[in-house]
């Protein structure tokens, strides 16, 4: 990795930066309780989809403390769409350390920032930088890229070795404004070098000494390592009404969406006449079936390939929660696998 290069970096980012910065909710302070929940939302979200979630948790939960003390059906419904919820629930969890061990002021050192719970290298070194102005660089897949675009590394980007080394490399160069700097690369990555796109080298303040941009090498950078295949698993999905309220239940406390409400479901894609008998073994009277869908989600190692029933039972019974429509929009959180089921129904 040029060295050199990378001290370039600083001079050329900074002004470009000044001019041209998207106007973001987050940038607009350096309050450490919002740079940390904006850079946990952002994590695979993206940024048109943060905004309005940013917007309402801040609104519900204006401080630490009430993040801490929020009830977790409220957290996991301001959260719902978002996916990931132990991102929502570490946060919860590191809020509540803070209150304990911090006296509900964030701590401003790396080594306490980076023991709270789900806070990684990435999300320290921002909060670090952002706030503090401290030489800690935040390494993330858009930074990855810029340097190993400008540099020409054809080192796997996902190997730990190599975020490690492009992090050392980049703290040697860091400027006194540490948080434009970190914000400056976030902004290239995101807008000029992005991803799954041909980078816009014409406008970039790297072009002079990238050299990726120098010898049109850019869009075969940056390398990684081949992907595994994911793991398929087959669901039907009962969506059961009665009386204008609908089956819930809860998932288990650890796991694959824990703590968050679903609709029944199980293994294996039913027919219609093995959905009945299902239904029968749950304790219900089923009346008719009124219609079957079939939809899928993608979970970062799995992938569900889902048949929704959506079936009218004659009474509210078996070990479930019957709520209604409106108890479901304002109370119960559907993770994305569940909810598009529910968006299909006519209460949404």
């Amino acid at each position: 990795m040029e060295e050199n290069q990378l001290k370039l970096l600083p001079p050329a980012l900074l002004p470009w930066y000044r001019e041209n910065r998207r106007d973001l909710p987050w940038r607009r302070d350096r309050e450490p309780y919002h740079v940390w929940l904006s850079e946990i939302m952002l994590q695979q979200t993206r940024v048109e989809a943060v905004k309005g979630y940013y917007a309402r948790f801040l609104d519900a939960l204006p401080t630490i403390g009430a993040l801490a003390a929020c009830d977790d059906d409220l957290l996991h419904k301001l959260w719902e769409g978002l996916g990931y919820y132990s991102r929502v629930r570490n946060l919860k969890k590191a809020a509540v350390r803070i209150m304990e061990e911090h006296r509900g002021v964030f701590p401003g050192e790396y080594g306490d920032i980076r023991a709270l719970p789900g806070i990684g290298d990435y999300t320290a070194g921002a909060i670090c930088s952002i706030c503090f102005d401290q030489p800690t660089p935040a390494v993330d897949g858009n930074v990855l890229r810029v340097v190993s675009r400008l540099t020409e590394d054809e080192t796997p980007i996902d190997l730990p070795a190599q975020k490690a080394a492009v992090r050392d490399a980049l703290a040697a160069v860091y400027p006194a404004q540490a948080g434009d700097f970190t914000q400056a690369l976030m902004e290239l990555g995101a807008t000029l070098c992005g991803p799954n796109w041909k980078p816009k080298c014409e406008e970039c303040p790297c072009r002079g000494f990238c050299g990726g941009a120098i010898h049109a090498t850019a869009e075969h950078f940056p390398v990684k390592l081949p992907k595994k295949g994911k793991k398929c698993e087959e669901r039907t999905v009962f969506i059961l009404s009665c009386d204008g309220k609908y089956a819930l239940e809860k998932r288990p406390d650890k796991g694959l969406l824990a703590g968050l409400w679903q609709f029944p479901n199980v293994e294996g894609k039913l027919d219609t006449a093995a959905a009945l008998t299902a239904a029968e073994g749950f304790g219900l009277r089923p009346r008719e079936i009124l219609r079957t869908v079939e939809r899928k989600h993608i979970f970062t190692h799995i992938r569900w390939e889902m048949r929704g029933i959506y079936l009218e039972v004659a009474q509210c019974a078996g070990e479930y929660t019957w709520l209604t429509a409106e108890q479901i929009r304002t109370f119960a959180a559907l993770p994305t696998a569940f909810r598009q089921f529910w968006e299909e129904t006519d209460n949404v």
